[in-house]
């Protein structure tokens, strides 16, 4: 006899998990993670740490000592921050705390798509807005969808996964106002906000209902470790810690987390070469016949191909080069976006786009 397997619930029977190809090739440019190791002091002194855990013993669960040293590093209080494994278990413990059945969450297409994704699986039903001329979000239309659409909570990514549009000051403001006009929580993902002009988290207060979110995965070279934070009023971070798990952060996470401030050198060093080779890869492929690239505020850039742009990604992955397609995404139809990493990788894969395409 069969074994009966017990049913999913109804509204996940259409979703697919979120998954990027992990292909062993010279060249890995496709998840936008950092081409640097961390600093060779910072895992000396993370081995010392480590020496130092009570392993028989659960980890602070409140993460005391990473809050604070992060708050002091953001120039903001502790009781401000909620830390998480990861960006995306932080974008999951907003929704579980202000979204879930019989509530909607705002995204402003094409961006990143776990917004859609873990509003889904949290039962928060999704709408979708539309960006406008180089991927911008308008703040008029923004806050017509707020009002008419009343979502419980709205995404806006910026610097914005997979464009590289970098929304400005004004902007944020409008939306978030809106957002509070009408009850609602923005959500402003930063995951790339080092390489950007400015950041949103000098706009966090007790008086907004706006969060910013940031992760280790980029620019501290830490994307193993799975670290993400939101800098929130201190009333909505009471409320996250009411849905998140308990001892979430192991004691290995927060002591790499906490550890990684005292390299902020290294860091500001790395996003400044970083910065310059965007804008190497940026001039390189606008000078290449066939390639439209977009203005990038992130460590990635995105671009628009002539022809088969998938079949021109297999030929990048058969010599090595591995970039993300996103040649069948709606809105950035027959685009492959590439991460930004050292300059010899850099040169490896324009020296391999230019030969596939002539």
């Amino acid at each position: 006899m069969t074994p009966r397997r017990p049913a999913p619930r109804d509204d996940l029977r259409e979703l697919s998990g979120y998954h990027s190809p992990q292909v062993d090739v010279d060249v890995r440019l496709n998840t936008n993670e950092s081409p640097f190791d961390p600093p060779p002091r910072f895992v000396e002194r993370l081995q010392a740490a480590l020496g130092d855990v009570a392993w028989n013993r659960y980890p602070d669960r409140s993460a005391a000592g990473l809050r604070a040293a992060l708050g002091d590093f953001l120039g903001v209080p502790a009781s401000r921050l909620c830390c998480g494994n990861g960006s995306n278990e932080v974008l999951q413990t907003i929704l579980l705390a202000y979204g879930g059945p019989g509530r909607r969450a705002l995204v402003f297409e094409p961006t990143y798509a776990l917004h859609a994704h873990i509003s889904r699986i949290t039962g928060t039903a999704v709408v979708e807005g539309e960006r406008g001329p180089g991927f911008a979000v308008d703040p008029r239309d923004a806050a017509a969808l707020i009002a008419r659409e009343r979502p419980a909570v709205v995404f806006v990514c910026s610097p914005n996964n997979p464009t590289g549009t970098v929304e400005p000051r004004e902007t944020i403001e409008a939306v978030a106002d809106a957002a509070a006009d009408h009850g609602a929580v923005l959500v402003v993902d930063e995951a790339y906000g080092e390489f950007a002009p400015w950041s949103a988290i000098e706009l966090v207060d007790d008086d907004r209902p706006l969060v910013v979110v940031r992760t280790y995965s980029k620019v501290w070279s830490l994307a193993a470790v799975r670290l993400g934070f939101a800098v929130a009023p201190e009333w909505m971070i009471a409320e996250f810690d009411k849905v998140l798990l308990p001892y979430n952060l192991s004691a290995t996470t927060q002591a790499a987390g906490t550890i990684a401030l005292d390299f902020r050198a290294e860091m500001e060093a790395r996003v400044a070469t970083l910065v310059e080779e965007r804008g190497r890869v940026l001039a390189a492929l606008a000078e290449t016949d066939g390639v439209e690239p977009w203005p990038s505020g992130a460590n990635f850039v995105l671009f628009r191909v002539t022809g088969d742009a998938a079949a021109l990604w297999e030929r990048l992955v058969a010599r090595g080069v591995l970039v993300r397609n996103f040649a069948a995404w709606p809105r950035v139809e027959g685009c492959l976006r590439v991460t930004v990493g050292t300059a010899a990788e850099n040169d490896a894969f324009l020296k391999a786009l230019r030969e596939e395409l002539r």
